[in-house]
């Protein structure tokens, strides 16, 4: 397991940022770069069991596939963390095959620091070696992906957005 780190700056204050980041609806857009089905269930709250499910992107079994996990930090605008608990394969949480064990107790953060009307957004995910070169491939393009939906959700005049 190591420890990647990913990080983007975004034209647009935090609020905006953790808004689009953890809305159900933007959440489905930038994170489709990992699963073109890809969603959550749960809340982003302390203590909040969280399900990150997709379809199976082989074709082979018919369920979801996923990780789920626990918030076990949680700060408005500025910081989560997940504790990861175990996988989902074919609609069944699993915790006791080599996969699932690797990914038992990894966690993922999410930090949020504004300056000056911008949002560093920085990922810090444990990740198992056989997903690090995956992974650094796609958390780039999801942030990538994350920057133009918030940028383009603070250039929108409105309430929602102040």
């Amino acid at each position: 397991m190591e420890t990647q780190h990913f990080s983007i700056r975004v034209n647009a204050p935090a609020e905006v940022v953790w808004k689009t980041m953890f809305d159900h609806n933007t959440y489905r857009q930038w994170t489709s770069v990992f699963n073109p089905d890809s969603y959550f269930e749960g809340a982003w709250l302390p203590g909040s069991e969280i399900r990150f499910l997709g379809s199976n992107p082989d074709g082979g079994m018919n369920g979801l596939t996923g990780m789920f996990g626990v918030i076990t930090e949680h700060r408005p605008y500025e910081f989560v963390l997940i504790e990861y608990q175990g996988q989902i394969v074919n609609d069944i949480d699993d915790t006791t095959s080599r996969e699932a064990r690797q990914l038992i107790g990894a966690r993922e953060a999410y930090s949020f620091l504004e300056a000056d009307g911008a949002t560093t957004v920085t990922i810090d995910v444990d990740t198992a070696d056989t997903y690090a070169e995956l992974f650094g491939e796609l958390w780039p393009r999801g942030l990538a992906k994350l920057k133009e939906l918030a940028e383009a959700a603070a250039a929108e005049p409105g309430p929602a957005h102040t």
